[in-house]
């Protein structure tokens, strides 16, 4: 197999009939991908401990403890080597910390489900009694939670909720309808993991006294079933319930379970209100705060529960002419009488702090530069720190706030992206900074902005980049026949001839909210993109209009019609590149995953005389194929909108395929399934339209494990220099 890269690598790197390397190192993608020569050193998994000085680390199965301003190992919280595998199998993979930090739930043996849902072995290990006491002792569970006391943990096994008393082990089955397919208690249904990123459906009351859980009856909702191939004589079929486009959702209802009468309370949630994306519990801890949804999820409703009735009253109302994006910002305060809430009522995403009458005290952020992440409030200093896109849409600063409004100021003074851990008095951060040429530099901080100390610089990437010469990245905008400025960044080849024409090989993804032109780390895709930048290509990314960062105007005007004014924005970013002098505009091509396969297959046939070639990954090629969470937000329903449907759909554009086109799936895709892929290859046919397609057995909407990557990105690779 080592041979056969070789000579592949070999293809790749020297059988370009166009420009020569320059002399450079050059880079592999077996390098990128199976070696992981390039991978930057990460500081994963750390938990500030309560004394604000401390943080503890999982290696190796050990959660150690480090002291936060000097680096230094001060203790062993738990060893591996306490497990009797006998009793718990598997490695320890996870842990979280009790309230109080007297107990620790521990995780083994995770295994993925779907995209942010795992199946595992838990353990609870008391710190002073140093005994391990196993959860439901032989079974992998859905999810676990510690009790706020520590005394109890609530779990799910096979869609029911049980907690287990960690004093004298008794376990209490508390609902017993679970039924794979069917009824789900505690955890949540596909859609809402994948469109709401919501797993965890079990919920404790602050005091412990109430167990909130969600209830899905997806019984009437439609399957969808995957094949996957083993050395057997017949597939083994995996069937879940998935919601396309105008089909019926789960039932989703809210419980309430009180511990010392066993009584339960379903929330009285009115007919007409689709979908809960979120519970969350107030300060008082008979009172259960539902956000509610209408199915156009453009009117979302904060609402009181009481947890002895299930009766409701609204808290908070917000409307939007486009869609309102859920998030975690919510956050009751200690005083029991104020919240902080996230909005974009004012066109741009700000955080805001109301009342316990849902009456709005005061705007805390301000300005054109949208709120990007809210990291927590401060009770000693009262302030509040976030992440905002300033002073630039591609660059992230951390800021701080007092609740009366006074004392703004950043807590940094570099340009570049910002990422802040805070400790949980808040006295010291870890800042992860970069930027598009620096890979991650790790530094804790104090509350006041001055360096500590330096966890991780990444120096040795940083030489890598010297050792193999690459290409700075350059930023650059410019303005459509619209009148809109548009973000961008390219590679230029190394030692570029400005005298020469270049071919351009573009990269996108573009759907709402996201961002490829930010001021940061790029990841592997980075040094791929070097590598094609040796072998003679001037590789650029664009974001259209959609994307994120820039203001709710700019991001939901898309509404209703995704991939109109996205595939015109690229198009025009083509030509753009194309007209450079020292490009060549008839060798344009472009790439993109998921979204972005999408995006690069309307581009390729819509604009069959700008672009030479496309690659689409993973790619919905009809919405009315992707779920309705999703899609419903930004199109409503195909019935409804059935003109944004068809105009944007690229099933139906089939016959105006020109150029070279590369289309690539995983069989296993749970998200973007192979029907989008199959359709599009029955257009393509149909309309005799000759084109390439890879396809990968067993692999989900990643595609990676036992040399996928490798393989897809070599057959990647030696398609663009084949085509363009």
């Amino acid at each position: 197999m080592k041979n056969f890269i070789w000579l592949l690598t070999l293809e790749i790197f020297f059988g370009n009939p166009g420009d020569e390397l320059s002399g450079q190192k050059p880079i592999t993608v077996d390098d990128i991908w199976t070696n992981y020569r390039f991978n930057p050193n990460l500081v994963p998994g750390f938990n500030f401990l309560l004394d604000g000085s401390h943080y503890a680390r999982l290696e190796n199965g050990n959660i150690e403890v480090y002291d936060i301003r000097t680096g230094a190992s001060t203790s062993t919280m738990f060893a591996a080597s306490m497990v009797n595998p006998d009793e718990v199998p598997g490695r320890v993979d996870g842990y979280t910390l009790s309230d109080d930090e007297s107990r620790i739930l521990l995780t083994f043996g995770s295994e993925s489900v779907y995209r942010r849902s795992t199946l595992a072995y838990y353990a609870v290990w008391d710190r002073s009694e140093n005994t391990l006491q196993s959860i439901f002792p032989g079974n992998k569970l859905s999810l676990a939670v510690l009790s706020p006391d520590a005394q109890r943990v609530a779990f799910v096994f096979q869609n029911n909720v049980y907690t287990q008393d960690l004093r004298d082990g008794e376990i209490r089955q508390i609902t017993e309808d679970g039924v794979s397919n069917a009824i789900i208690n505690g955890t949540t249904d596909w859609v809402y993991e994948e469109e709401f990123s919501l797993v965890q459906g079990i919920y404790w009351s602050p005091q412990g006294n109430y167990l909130a859980y969600y209830r899905f009856d997806e019984s009437e909702v439609p399957e969808y079933t995957i094949p996957f191939y083993y050395d057997e004589p017949y597939p083994r079929w995996v069937t879940y319930k998935y919601p396309k486009v105008g089909e019926r959702n789960s039932e989703v209802s809210i419980h309430i379970y009180e511990l010392m009468t066993g009584r339960i309370a379903e929330v009285a949630i009115p007919a007409d209100n689709e979908y809960v994306p979120r519970i969350k519990w107030t300060r008082q801890d008979n009172q259960l705060c539902v956000l509610t949804m209408n199915r156009h999820q453009n009117e979302l409703k904060l609402e009181l529960a009481d947890a002895q009735t299930g009766s409701l009253k609204v808290l908070l109302e917000e409307t939007n002419p486009y869609y309102i994006d859920i998030q975690d910002d919510l956050t009751f305060l200690p005083d029991g009488e104020h919240f902080i809430w996230s909005s974009e009522k004012d066109g741009y995403n700000h955080i805001y702090l109301y009342d316990m009458q849902g009456r709005e005290v005061r705007k805390l952020t301000q300005g054109s530069s949208d709120v990007t992440k809210f990291y927590g409030y401060d009770a000693q200093r009262d302030q509040i720190y976030y992440q905002a896109a300033s002073p630039s849409p591609m660059e992230r600063q951390v800021f701080t706030v007092k609740l009366d409004g006074s004392g703004l100021h950043t807590l940094n003074n570099t340009s570049g992206t910002h990422e802040a851990q805070f400790s949980q008095t808040f006295d010291y951060w870890v800042d992860t900074y970069s930027r598009i040429n620096q890979p991650p530099v790790y530094t804790v901080f104090d509350e006041a902005g001055r360096p500590v100390r330096t966890i991780e610089d990444n120096r040795q990437l940083a030489s890598l980049q010297r050792e193999y010469g690459v290409s700075p990245v350059e930023f650059f905008s410019f303005t459509t026949s619209e009148n809109v400025s548009l973000n961008g960044w390219m590679i230029k080849p190394p030692d570029m001839d400005p005298t020469k024409k270049y071919p351009v090989f573009m990269f996108l993804y573009g759907g709402p909210g996201s961002q490829q032109v930010l001021d940061n780390w790029r990841g592997q895709n980075y040094w791929w993109f070097q590598s094609l930048a040796q072998q003679g290509y001037l590789v650029a990314c664009v974001d259209n209009r959609g994307t994120g960062a820039r203001g709710q105007e700019f991001r939901k005007m898309t509404y209703k019609q995704l991939g109109h004014y996205e595939t015109l924005d690229q198009i025009e970013a083509a030509r753009y590149l194309g007209s450079l002098p020292y490009t060549d505009a008839t060798r344009v091509g472009i790439f993109g995953w998921s979204y972005g396969g999408y995006m690069s297959s309307l581009c390729v046939l819509k604009g069959n005389d700008v672009f030479k070639m496309g690659i689409a990954v993973a790619p919905v090629t009809n919405w009315k194929w992707y779920d309705n969470i999703y899609t419903e937000r930004y199109m409503q329903t195909e019935e409804e909108n059935p003109e944004g449907y068809h105009d944007n759909s690229p099933v139906y554009f089939a016959d105006r395929l020109k150029g070279a086109y590369l289309l690539v799936h995983g069989l296993a895709d749970d998200n973007v399934h192979f029907q989008n892929t199959a359709e599009m290859a029955n257009a393509l046919i149909a309309a005799n339209k000759q084109f390439e397609t890879y396809f990968y057995p067993n692999r989900n909407h990643g595609i990676y494990g036992n040399n996928a990557r490798t393989h897809l990105y070599t057959k990647m690779t030696n398609f663009i220099l084949n085509n363009l």
